[in-house]
C-alpha cells in the first residue's frame, strides 16, 4: 500500500511573534471520548483535537456502538453515553494507528467487557512496549495475550478475552516507574473490579484522568505519602454522569514555540489557552531554570483544569542539569527541550528518563543523531541526554517517524546557519494538525515536501 511520505524544510533564520492558540489537548481529548462514552446522558466536547491520535480513539467508541457527532471545524463533538456496561463488541479488531495512550488505556478499560476484543496499530505501535500494562491488569483477572516474540515487551497485537464470567478483582499497584499511562490504565480496570484498586506512583504524573472521573461524579480517595509518592484508590462498581468539557490548548505543542522563541532574538509570542496542569508543567519550569522569559496571565480553571495564556519572549539559556523531580512533568517535551539546550551557554544533562527510549521512536537517540548532524556536541546515555550548547549547522536529519522529533528540529532552524530538512513528517498530523500553516503565521520559515512511496 502507498503512504504519503512528508518532508520539512525549514530555512534559517526568523523568530516568532503574534498570539496563538495551538490544537487542543491531546491527553484530555483521548480520556473525554473515553470516560464520555461510558457515562449516563449526553456530553459535548469543545476544541477537541482532530488529530489522528485522539480520532483513532473516537474512531474505535463508535465502532463499539457509541453515538458521537462530529468534530466539526471548531472541535465540537457530541456524545450519547452507553454507561459503564453499554459497549458493544466490534466487527473488526480496533486500530488505533500510532496512538500508544489509546492502547494503553483502553487495554484497562476493555478488559471486562464481556467480550473478546483486539487492539491493533501501525508498525510503530507494534513495537512499543506494553508489558507494563497487560502485567497489572492481567494481576486483576483479565485474559490477555500480547505478541512475545521478543521474550519481554509483550507488543501489540493484545488480544483481550472476557465473557460474562469475567471478574476483575482491585489490586494495590505500586508503579514500577512514574507513567501516566500505566496508572491509568490500572484505573481504568478498577472500575470493573470487585473492591477496592489502589495504585501507587514514585513520583508525580500528569492527572488528567483522576481530574475527569472526579469531574463525572466517580469518587477517587487521592492521598499524598510524601514530597514524590502519592496513593490514588476507587471501589469499582460505580457509575459516570455525563458532564461538558471544554479542552484546553495542549502544552505539549505549545512547548515548540515556547523553546523557539526562546532561542530566536526579537521573539515575542502569546499562546493563548493552554492547559497548565501543574502535572504537566515541567517544560515551563525548566525553561526557567534554564533562563527563559516566560509569564503567565489570564489563569482559571475550566472544566476542572487550570489554564493560562503565556508570553514567551526571547532570551539568552543556560546550561542546567535538569531535576529529575521534573522529569515525568515534561516527559513529552524532551525533544523540544534538546533543542533548547543545544542553543544555551554550557553543559544541559538529563538523567532518569529511560521512558524516552520506548516512546514512538527512541527520542534520546533520534535527538541525538540530528543534533550531531547539526554539529552539536552531545551523547546520549541510558537514561538521558548530555548537550554541550553550539550553533547549529545545515543539514538532514530524520524524524523517524516521531512527530514530536520533526517539531523540534523545525524550530531548531531558528538559530541555525543554513536549511534543515527534516525526513518522515506525516506523523505530525497524530497530535499538530495544521502545525506548517500556523508556524508560518507566526514566523518560522518552514514548508513540507509531500511525495507518495
Amino acid at each position: 500500500m502507498s503512504e504519503q511520505l512528508i518532508t520539512y524544510i525549514a530555512q534559517p533564520g526568523g523568530h516568532l511573534s503574534g498570539k496563538i492558540r495551538v490544537p487542543g489537548d491531546k491527553s484530555i481529548s483521548h480520556r473525554s471520548i473515553m470516560l464520555g462514552s461510558l457515562s449516563e446522558g449526553t456530553m459535548t466536547i469543545s476544541g477537541f483535537l482532530q488529530g489522528e491520535d485522539s480520532l483513532a480513539t473516537l474512531k474505535a467508541f463508535r465502532a463499539m456502538g457509541v453515538q458521537i457527532q462530529g468534530p466539526d471545524d471548531q472541535g465540537k463533538v457530541i456524545i450519547n453515553g452507553v454507561g459503564m456496561h453499554g459497549l458493544k463488541k466490534p466487527d473488526a479488531p480496533l486500530d488505533l494507528g500510532n496512538s500508544g495512550t489509546s492502547m494503553r488505556l483502553l487495554t484497562g478499560l476493555l478488559s471486562a467487557q464481556g467480550f473478546d476484543i483486539t487492539l491493533a496499530g501501525d508498525s510503530s505501535l507494534s513495537s512499543r512496549p506494553m508489558k507494563r500494562v497487560t502485567d497489572p491488569v492481567i494481576q486483576m483477572g483479565a485474559d490477555i495475550e500480547s505478541n512475545d516474540s521478543d521474550g519481554k515487551q509483550g507488543t501489540a497485537p493484545l488480544n483481550i478475552h472476557s465473557d460474562a464470567e469475567t471478574q476483575l478483582k482491585g489490586i494495590d499497584y505500586i508503579l514500577p516507574m512514574a507513567s501516566a499511562q500505566v496508572k491509568s490504565c490500572v484505573l481504568l480496570a478498577g472500575l470493573y473490579a470487585q473492591g477496592k484498586t489502589c495504585v501507587t506512583e514514585p513520583a508525580p504524573t500528569r492527572d488528567h484522568t483522576e481530574r475527569m472521573l472526579q469531574g463525572f461524579g466517580y469518587n477517587l480517595d487521592i492521598k499524598k505519602l510524601d514530597q514524590q509518592r502519592s496513593k490514588i484508590c476507587l471501589q469499582g462498581g460505580g457509575k459516570l454522569i455525563a458532564g461538558n468539557i471544554d479542552v484546553p490548548s495542549d502544552i505539549s505543542s505549545a512547548a515548540f514555540f515556547m523553546v523557539g522563541a526562546s532561542i530566536a532574538e526579537g521573539s515575542d509570542i502569546t499562546l493563548n489557552h493552554v492547559g497548565i496542569n501543574p502535572t504537566r508543567t515541567g517544560i515551563i519550569n525548566i525553561l526557567k531554570l534554564m533562563g527563559a522569559d516566560i509569564t503567565l496571565s489570564n489563569e482559571k480553571e475550566v472544566g476542572g483544569e487550570p489554564v493560562a495564556d503565556i508570553r514567551i519572549r526571547h532570551a539568552q539559556l543556560k546550561g542546567i542539569h535538569i531535576p529529575e523531580d521534573q522529569v515525568p512533568l515534561a516527559i513529552d517535551e524532551f525533544p523540544a527541550i534538546s533543542i533548547a539546550a543545544a542553543c544555551a551557554q554550557g553543559q544541559t544533562i538529563l538523567t532518569g528518563a529511560e521512558e524516552l527510549r520506548v516512546k514512538e521512536s527512541d527520542r534520546i537517540q533520534a535527538m541525538i543523531d540530528g543534533l550531531q548532524i547539526l554539529g552539536i556536541d552531545c551523547e546520549g546515555t541510558k537514561d538521558g541526554l548530555i548537550i554541550n550548547g553550539g550553533e547549529f549547522g545545515s543539514g538532514t536529519v530524520d524524524s523517524l517517524g516521531d512527530h514530536r522529533i520533526a517539531m523540534s528540529f523545525a524550530m531548531a532552524a531558528l538559530k541555525a546557519k543554513g536549511a534543515i530538512t527534516i525526513k518522515d513528517c506525516a506523523n505530525v498530523n497524530t497530535s499538530f494538525p495544521g502545525f506548517i500553516t500556523l508556524a508560518r503565521s507566526s514566523g518560522l520559515q518552514v514548508n513540507d515536501k509531500k511525495a507518495v512511496s
